[in-house]
Parts: C-alpha cells; sequence; structure tokens
C-alpha cells in the first residue's frame, strides 16, 4: 500500500480520508436496512419523497432526507426532481442484496453486522493490546465461552445464523464447484447451521446423501426457521468437538477452522482423519491470507475480527497445508475463488 499511496498522498490524502470515513458509509447501509428503506422503495410502484419514506417508516423527514441522499451519493440508489420536489428509487444491486424478500438478500448479514460486530469493533484496541476477545467487555460474557456469546439469546443465535445463511447464498456455487466432489457419495457439513452451504451442495451433486451435524439447539432453529419444503439436506444433532462423528466420504469445514486455537483445529483435524477411509477426506473454506502478507484486505480485517469476536485467525494456504499434513492429510488441494471465501481439499 505505501508505494500506491505514497506521492499522491502526500499531495492531499484522499484515500485516507477515504478510509477514515468508512465506518460512516458502512453505518449508512446499516441504518438504511434497520429503518426498511429499501424494503419500502422495492414494494413502490414509483419514486418516493423523503416525505413519503420518512411518514411510511416513522422517522424524522429531515434525518431521512439526509439518509436517501447519502444513499445516492454511495450509488445505492437513484434520484430525480418531479414537480420540484426530489424522488428516490431502489438500484438493481440494492433490489437484490438489500431488500429482505430477494432470494440473495443480504439484510441478515448487515444486522448482524451493525448489531453485534460493530459494538464489538469499538473494543478493536483493547483485543489488540490483550490478545483476545472482547466479548466480556462488550456483552458481559466470559472470553473462553465464544459460542455462548454467539448464542446468549435466541434473538442473537437467529441474527448469526442468518448472517451464515447469507454468506451461503452469496457465495455457496462458487465453493461447492471449487472442486468436483461428485465421487463424495456420503457429505457431512460439520457446523453447517442453516443448512445453506448443504444445500448448494446436494444442488450440485445430488447423487450424493448430504447432512448438517450441529448442536442440538442449532439444529432445531435451523428446522424451526430456516427449513425449505422438499428438503433434500438431512440434520443430525451432536458434538464434532466433544461427541461422535458420523461415518462419512467427505467431511465440510465451513468457517470452522477460524474460529479455535491451533491447538484445538488439531484436535478436530485428527479425529475427522482418524474416521477418514482412504480416498475421504476434508473440504476446508476459509478466507485465505496471501502469503506474501499483503491481503486481501477483506481476508485481513476478517482475522481481527476473529480476535475481537472468537479465539481463531485466518491463514494462509501454506498454513492451512501444514495444519492439514500434521494432521495426517498429505494430499492437499488449494482453490482460491476469487471471491470472499477460498477451499482446500485434503484427502485421505
Amino acid at each position: 500500500m505505501a508505494e500506491h499511496l505514497s506521492q499522491s498522498e502526500l499531495d492531499y490524502p484522499f484515500k485516507l480520508l477515504e478510509y477514515f470515513n468508512g465506518f460512516r458509509v458502512s453505518k449508512v447501509i446499516f441504518a438504511a436496512c434497520e429503518l426498511g428503506v429499501f424494503d419500502l422503495l422495492l414494494k413502490s410502484a414509483e419514486p418516493l419523497s423523503a416525505q413519503q419514506v420518512a411518514q411510511a417508516l416513522g422517522t424524522s423527514i429531515d434525518g431521512m432526507e439526509r439518509l436517501l441522499d447519502a444513499l445516492v451519493g454511495i450509488e445505492i440508489l437513484e434520484v430525480e426532481t418531479k414537480d420540484g420536489t426530489a424522488v428516490y428509487s431502489s438500484t438493481d444491486v440494492a433490489n437484490l442484496y438489500l431488500a429482505k424478500g430477494s432470494a440473495k438478500s443480504l439484510h441478515d448479514m448487515i444486522l448482524y453486522y451493525s448489531q453485534t460486530i460493530y459494538p464489538l469493533w469499538n473494543n478493536m484496541a483493547d483485543a489488540i493490546r490483550q490478545g483476545k476477545n472482547q466479548n466480556e467487555k462488550t456483552f458481559g460474557i466470559p472470553s473462553e465461552e465464544i459460542f455462548q456469546a454467539i448464542y446468549r439469546s435466541e434473538e442473537e443465535m437467529l441474527k448469526f445464523m442468518g448472517l451464515m445463511n447469507s454468506s451461503w447464498v452469496l457465495d455457496g456455487h462458487d465453493i461447492v464447484t471449487a472442486f468436483n466432489l461428485a465421487s463424495f457419495h456420503t457429505i457431512i457439513d460439520l457446523g453447517g447451521c442453516t443448512g445453506a452451504l448443504a444445500r448448494e451442495i446436494a444442488k450440485v451433486y445430488p447423487s450424493s446423501s448430504v447432512r448438517v451435524l450441529d448442536l442440538p439447539h442449532v439444529v432445531e432453529m435451523a428446522q424451526k426457521h430456516f427449513s425449505q419444503e422438499n428438503e433434500a439436506v438431512g440434520f443430525e444433532a451432536g458434538d464434532f468437538f466433544d461427541g461422535k462423528i458420523p461415518a462419512a466420504d467427505l467431511y465440510v469445514l465451513a468457517r470452522i477452522i477460524h474460529d479455535w486455537s491451533e491447538e484445538k483445529c488439531l484436535t478436530l483435524l485428527n479425529k475427522i482423519y482418524n474416521i477418514c477411509k482412504p480416498g475421504g477426506g476434508v473440504l476446508l473454506v476459509e478466507a485465505m491470507l496471501f502469503e506474501n502478507r499483503r491481503g486481501p484486505v477483506l481476508a485481513q480485517t476478517f482475522s481481527l475480527n476473529m480476535l475481537v469476536q472468537s479465539q481463531g485467525r485466518e491463514r494462509s494456504p501454506s498454513e492451512y497445508t501444514l495444519m492439514l499434513n500434521r494432521s495426517g492429510f498429505q494430499n492437499v488441494q488449494v482453490c482460491r475463488t476469487g471471491k470472499s471465501y477460498d477451499t482446500i481439499l485434503a484427502i485421505r
């Protein structure tokens, strides 16, 4: 970054100011989602004025006008003038990703970022000083109990599950097609939460039997709130750290390894290796760092998030490969998807 920013930023720090202002831009989108702006505009047959939006959503006209203008500024909404009044409408991007009713909606992800991740990041400096998560300072939950913090109430659990569901609706297809998994006839998504990624696997590989193994209360909530008609995925209650892991040809660990210390990850990977038959394997799904430590910025910020929220970190392909080798897996392949998450397939 230094060589890219050096001269131009010395003249005037445009890029630095953009970075400083990044949290404000995030909060503009977060507030609009929480207030229901995108849902209202999607359902409206015509563009709406700030006054109409404010009246429909129960906000001040002045505050809403400023919010709508900011959304136009970041190119999420459109504005035009009719009879001397500014009227606002959604863009295709807002309709697809920000309105609650869309099949690819990131609404749940945004709510989780705004209401859970954002408060944690207020304590980032303390996380860096102490080298541990800030669940206790932020939510009053001991730092060792990371999923007790994440699942501290039914409402919070649903928000987290919505986040995971949004992630795999967005990235799932690229993940499950990164490698050809057709030879694996039984696949278990360990910690598969709502089953969104497992459904993508079942969709692409209809001949495979696909199941989710997760904690009993997670399975109960998944079946209650995220189940689908003609469900192609089975659910099984269990604890892959402390309980028995059922037999399968392939085990999926999607955004699981990054939650935990290396010691705990090796314990889990060793357990999976010992269950695997020759030719069986494990598919890791994580945001991988570059070997030269120069990015991707998304993975680097995810790693900071693991510091402030969990006990883990993001890693480079070589670090994951070493961990898998130490667990017994020698045939390791890496695939970068070019999106948020990458994949590693390790075969026994």
